[in-house]
């Protein structure tokens, strides 16, 4: 079975070998870079199936590096910090993060994490045929659940591998509220069910891009505060 491939970014030579020595250590191939800039130039070289993102870096920080690089890719992305404010987090979340995690971390922790977004990633690449609703649509919005593809209109709504999967949750559930914990816990994992703010800035970030090419700027999305959200019908 093909390795999948993650690569290490971070400015530090005894955190990437630490990391990547693990890593591979469990059947991972691992590149080391240590700018974004290296980054950007080997990206197509090695095509990586996840980065582990340090924020604290010389030249451009992590989330520079983060914002232009979803610009052209949706690669899974975690990012590592030494930094502990609520605040770093919410920002890695705001400009496309998967998961963020606080150095110093344990390697039960780090491949916990590592697993779980590879684990959603794979499954968006899985096409799923439902025999009785393909496609759903509400209003300029249409889900294609066979391709894993959102479209506003006729041009394609760029979405995350974890936005895509908010969005496809509550496609399937048109009409219906989705408890807060319910996507969490789909897709991000059991453990994140009470990490609400990974869920309020997906949906934030799910709902500009929807308004971006919109024509009648509508929130399709609705929040039930202490309950959920629910995708309605038009």
């Amino acid at each position: 079975m093909k390795k999948q491939k993650i690569c290490v970014v971070d400015d530090e030579p005894k955190i990437l070998r630490f990391v990547s020595a693990n890593l591979k250590s469990i059947g991972y191939e691992v590149t080391k870079v240590r700018s974004g800039e290296e980054l950007f130039d080997k990206f197509d070289l090695f095509s990586p199936d996840l980065i582990l993102l340090d924020i604290m870096m010389p030249g451009q920080d992590g989330f520079q590096v983060l914002e232009k690089l979803r610009k052209f890719s949706n690669v899974p992305v975690i990012m590592l910090t030494a930094r502990s404010n609520p605040k770093d987090k919410v920002q890695g979340l705001n400009v496309g993060a998967d998961d963020y995690l606080t150095k110093p971390f344990s390697l039960d922790e780090l491949f916990a994490r590592v697993n779980a977004v590879l684990r959603r990633s794979k499954a968006n690449l899985i096409d799923t045929h439902l025999a009785n609703s393909p496609v759903i649509r509400t209003g300029e919005v249409t889900i294609d659940l066979g391709s894993k593809r959102c479209w506003v209109h006729d041009e394609e709504l760029k979405l995350t591998q974890t936005e895509y999967s908010v969005m496809e949750i509550l496609a399937l559930n048109l009409d219906k509220i989705v408890p807060h914990k319910t996507l969490l816990s789909e897709v991000w994992g059991t453990q994140y069910q009470d990490d609400v703010e990974y869920l309020r800035v997906g949906i934030a970030r799910i709902r500009r891009k929807i308004k971006e090419l919109s024509r009648e700027k509508e929130d399709y999305i609705v929040t039930y505060p202490g309950l959920g959200y629910m995708l309605r019908s038009s």
